[in-house]
């Protein structure tokens, strides 16, 4: 069985089709021309922007001419992850899709439910001359996981409606109606090549198996951070033996808390079986640490060739001291709105690149001050050790307006259609709403969709039954507007 068996077959079918175009973020030519080419196949009228976002729109079923245009809003990109073992080209590899259990999943690679079933689920609407709707506009925006470029980059006008259904939420029987704002936070050491001691050898360490995940939605499930582990190891192998470090690799994206890092250090010859013994003890005590939310963790460590330079002691000594007391977790709770994340950070990648080290990192808050104060407790860490510290332009949170009319009929129509109250909430995630509300201040916006776990790491899976009922709720949400 693969997915184009599934029900409902409107929106796998579109599902299946774009899990084989590629659409990594700022490479989404391919999933645009798909969308171009959708409308002109089915007669609609479409446009795209300079920044790439695409609008389709479609005229009222009869009788709904004067009803408000609703948007159906999605993002085009997705999140590129994948197992360090896994052979995978996300430039031009389609998506590998199998089935297990309730669950569609993806072969040692991220899915791209987030958002490819919002595109689905969209275009489906699009083509379909059975349910009776408003006027519609369908927007997909570009680059939403790596800077809402495409919501930055919304000009005024480019859309008519006056409601939105942004099909970027993960969890089902949920509707959101608030989400939190975002910026980066970048530290840049510099370094010198040094000259490896001598008499010494070289070990690769390795943290991998962690779970990994979106850097909002799973900030608080306690989940291991694979630069932290490996830093807390090196910096311990350093007080006891002066371990050299040669290299530190860990972690890819801003908004994914890192799975795997590796890293190269270097030993005195005679310091080489106690610095095994001492991984090992370490690696035990930290798998159980985590053993209820990670049983995967593994950390190695082996003798690899002996590298061509290590960083100045210096460098190694500030780099890891920053990485140490740099904050990775939830840092306050909403005291508003009860077990909701405010406020977080995410200590994203580690790279040596040129002479650089660059440490990335990623603060989320659904107020605005405390993001810029988070970020400044972040930076401030850095800054004490010597790096160079820059901010991005960040992105705004999208404050709940719980009398909103979108919000009142979805609530119904959730009610009618599965027969309990859905749950109302905000999200500690980034969505693009808080962005269309600069532009777009008189919009009124709800967010919702399917079921997806693991969003961000190639353990992402959606669950098939709340597909069809993301489906029904969606049809029955625009039929009764």
């Amino acid at each position: 069985m693969t997915i184009q068996d599934l029900k409902p077959a409107e929106i796998w079918k579109y599902f299946d089709e774009i899990t084989k175009i590629p659409r990594p973020s700022k490479k989404e030519e391919k999933i645009i021309q798909y969308l171009l080419d959708f409308a002109k196949e089915h007669n609609l009228e479409a446009e795209k922007d300079e920044v790439g976002n695409v609008i389709i729109r479609k005229p009222a079923s009869p009788g709904k001419e004067n009803h408000k245009t609703v948007i159906l809003q999605s993002h085009s990109d997705m999140v590129c992850e994948k197992n360090a073992d896994t052979e995978h080209n996300f430039d031009t590899d389609p998506i590998q899709t199998y089935i297990d259990g309730d669950w569609v999943k993806a072969k040692g690679t991220t899915l791209g439910g987030d958002d490819g079933i919002g595109i689905a689920a969209a275009l489906a609407v699009l083509a379909s001359d059975k349910i009776n709707h408003p006027p519609i506009e369908a927007l997909f925006t570009s680059d939403e996981e790596t800077g809402m470029t495409g919501a930055f980059g919304l000009k005024e006008g480019f859309m008519k409606g006056e409601m939105l259904i942004n099909l970027d939420s993960e969890d089902e029987g949920e509707l959101f109606i608030g989400c939190a704002g975002g910026m980066d936070t970048v530290a840049e050491f510099s370094y010198k090549k040094k000259d490896v001691p001598e008499n010494s050898v070289a070990y690769k360490i390795s943290v991998t198996g962690l779970n990994g995940g979106h850097s909002g939605d799973e900030i608080d499930k306690g989940l291991g951070n694979s630069n932290k582990i490996l830093n807390r190891i090196i910096l311990n192998a350093y007080n006891k033996f002066g371990v050299r470090l040669a290299e530190f690799n860990g972690g890819n994206l801003r908004n994914a808390i890192p799975r795997e890092a590796f890293a190269v250090i270097t030993v005195k010859e005679q310091n080489a079986g106690a610095l095994e013994d001492l991984v090992i003890t370490m690696s035990n005590d930290i798998k159980n640490e985590f053993a209820i939310t990670e049983k995967n963790l593994s950390i190695n460590i082996e003798k690899t060739g002996l590298p061509e330079f290590v960083i100045p002691k210096g460098t190694q000594k500030k780099l890891m001291h920053s990485i140490y007391g740099c904050w990775h977790g939830v840092y306050q709770m909403s005291a508003e709105m009860p077990g909701l994340v405010e406020t977080s950070t995410n200590l994203a990648s580690v790279k040596f690149i040129d002479g650089k080290i660059k440490i990335e990192t990623s603060q989320r808050s659904s107020v605005e001050s405390a993001k810029y104060d988070m970020a400044q407790t972040v930076a401030s860490v850095f800054k004490l050790a010597g790096a160079k510290v820059t901010h991005g332009d960040g992105y705004p949170g999208w404050k709940p307006n719980t009398n909103s009319e979108i919000l009142k009929i979805t609530e119904t129509s959730y009610e009618k259609l599965f027969g309990e109250k859905p749950v109302v909430r905000a999200i500690h995630a980034g969505l693009e709403c808080g962005l269309f509300l600069e532009k777009y201040p008189y919009l009124d916006m709800i967010s919702f969709g399917p079921t997806i776990k693991g969003a961000h790491s190639p353990d992402e899976r959606m669950n098939i039954p709340t597909v069809q009922k993301f489906w029904d709720l969606l049809i029955d949400v625009l039929e009764k507007l």
